[in-house]
């Protein structure tokens, strides 16, 4: 899922019947950077919705004050400041019973990544631990740097967008040396480009083959280059990402079991049962009742963050 941004106010795209609402970036102006910093105070209610959405943003947040939980796809994590959280484009998440919630947030679009791919592979091994306890020297080295990205941002100096990306690259490359981080070289060229097309591809339910139609090469071929590049067959990647997809409906919605099927490219539910229950070890329906917890009112102006 690409980024976009939109201007204040504007409606953003309705989201399939049954799924979670997707915010897009506002921007102050038409031609503004596609980025916003900030703390949640100023980047408005938004911030802190507590029902369940999506973004086609990437978002950092440094939570510096608060109570509550925030859950990310079928994850709950206590609030326990001060933390670290990032989360992707495409997730499922909202804030639970939060109060005197407090710290700064930092959004963009992917095309604002100075680093390019290279930025895009270090969000996503961020990902895989989205929620991080700070001790004393990140949490003071985190607050300098978010404060000096919302002060450029409100400044808008000449230069600003070059300054920005600068200092968001800098956050990016600290929070990775993190303690549970992993210094592993992002994968290039082929490679990077199936698992950005992986990302996207859960709804469409492609296959490896077609996966590699779209890339303009071989099946074998694609297989041995992800292969070499991550450890890991595109096959697997495939089924995790349209695992995690169906995760994040049976947990944020009410869709039923053949619905979500369905949205995650199976035309018989009874094979994605089975698919479910191998790759998971539980049923879709098992899944969902032990994730069970009151979803609340989706009440969306359709802006926001």
């Amino acid at each position: 899922m690409r980024g976009t941004t939109v201007l204040p106010g504007a409606p953003c795209a309705a989201p399939r019947a049954g799924e979670p609402p997707v915010h897009r970036l506002e921007v102050r102006l038409p031609d503004q950077v596609p980025f916003a910093a900030g703390g949640f105070d100023a980047m408005g209610p938004m911030s802190r919705a507590d029902y369940p959405h999506r973004h086609t943003f990437y978002e950092i947040v440094h939570v510096v004050a608060g109570t509550g939980v925030h859950v990310l796809d079928t994850e709950r994590y206590a609030v326990r400041p001060p933390q670290l959280g990032v989360i992707l484009p495409g997730q499922v998440h909202r804030w639970e019973g939060v109060r005197g919630l407090d710290g700064s947030l930092v959004l963009f679009t992917p095309e604002f990544l100075v680093g390019g791919a290279g930025d895009e592979e270090l969000l996503r091994r961020l990902g895989e631990r989205p929620w991080v306890d700070l001790d004393p020297a990140a949490h003071a080295r985190t607050s300098l740097l978010m404060d000096e990205l919302a002060d450029e941002y409100r400044r808008g100096d000449d230069g600003f967008a070059g300054v920005l990306r600068s200092l968001l690259h800098v956050l990016l490359v600290r929070a990775a040396r993190m303690p549970g981080g992993r210094a592993v070289a992002p994968p290039r060229g082929l490679a990077g480009e199936f698992l950005e097309l992986a990302g996207r591809a859960a709804a469409e339910g492609l296959s490896v083959r077609e996966c590699a139609g779209r890339l303009g090469v071989s099946a074998g071929y694609l297989n041995e280059t992800v292969r070499a590049a991550t450890g890991r067959t595109p096959a697997a990647l495939l089924r995790e990402t349209r695992v995690r997809e169906a995760q994040r409906l049976l947990v944020a919605t009410s869709l039923s079991v053949r619905q979500v099927a369905a949205r995650v490219g199976f035309g018989d539910p009874a094979y994605f049962c089975r698919f479910f229950r191998r790759e998971v070890g539980c049923t879709p329906g098992g899944f969902r009742k032990h994730h069970d917890r009151p979803v609340p009112s989706i009440e969306d102006d359709g802006r926001g963050s």
